[in-house]
């Protein structure tokens, strides 16, 4: 019986909390490691380019507090 990845889904998000957790952290620990350079490589380059955003002025830091606030506003 072929099962696809939606219907894998919808069965295992029915687990508890707990068993999710522990089937991440195990998903996530049959990952590849030779990939774990490329996706660390990955996240540089997007904190490299974050930082030149915002030292240029392209964007404007906005403190956690307010996006919070903000958030709570829309959503509430």
């Amino acid at each position: 019986m072929s099962m696809t990845i939606e219907h894998l889904t919808e069965e295992l998000m029915s687990l508890p909390s707990e068993a999710r957790a522990l089937l991440a952290d195990r998903l996530v620990e049959s990952l590849d490691p030779a990939e774990d350079g490329v996706i660390h490589r990955l996240w540089v380059a997007e904190a490299q380019r974050r930082q030149s955003e915002l030292q240029s002025g392209a964007v404007r830091p906005i403190a956690a507090e307010e996006v919070m606030a903000q958030l709570r506003k829309k959503y509430a």
